[in-house]
């Protein structure tokens, strides 16, 4: 009779301890800390230098949204946000995040190619590409890292559930 009880508890802790795991993933609060979205936002950054590769789509100058604070995101981290200035040599990206890389890596600067909506910046921790225009910096108080940008296919590299980029606070300090 132990045994038969025992069991029914192991598989009660078991199925409890499963749904609250999965309601973790998926439920509220921030879902970028989530197993899943953090699969997801690793597999949208890959997915962005995958269409990078082709260089069909690179953005020749700044879009206009890239301005005051925007959302950006080092790959591997969850999302911050960067204050965006005009500058002598194009946008100037202030990072108030965790996490910038040291040389190697750059910012790429996001744009929906089917609405051409800005959506945020992707900072790698890579070489940079040959041969894209400068577009600006990104920097924090030890480095600065050149900015770049691309047109990408919006639905490929972020999913609804778990978007590459997570809402900021946009009120100025």
């Amino acid at each position: 009779m132990w045994s038969a009880c025992g069991s029914v508890s192991f598989r009660g802790i078991v199925a409890v301890g499963a749904a609250l795991l999965v309601a973790a993933a998926c439920g509220g609060g921030n879902r970028e800390n989530s197993p899943v979205c953090g699969f997801a936002s690793m597999a949208g950054a890959t997915m962005v230098l995958d269409q990078m590769r082709t260089g069909t789509k690179v953005l020749t100058a700044v879009p206009a949204a890239v301005e005051g604070p925007v959302p950006t995101r080092v790959v591997g981290y969850g999302t911050s946000r960067s204050l965006a200035a005009p500058g002598a040599d194009g946008v100037v990206l202030t990072y108030e995040g965790e996490g910038l890389p040291r040389i190697p890596g750059f910012g790429l600067i996001l744009v929906e190619d089917s609405a051409e909506t800005f959506k945020g910046v992707l900072v790698f921790e890579t070489e940079p590409p040959l041969d894209y225009p400068l577009l600006g910096a990104i920097s924090d108080p030890v480095i600065t890292l050149p900015v770049y940008g691309l047109r990408v296919t919006w639905a490929a590299v972020s999913q609804p559930r778990c978007p590459l980029f997570a809402e900021i606070d946009t009120t100025t300090p």
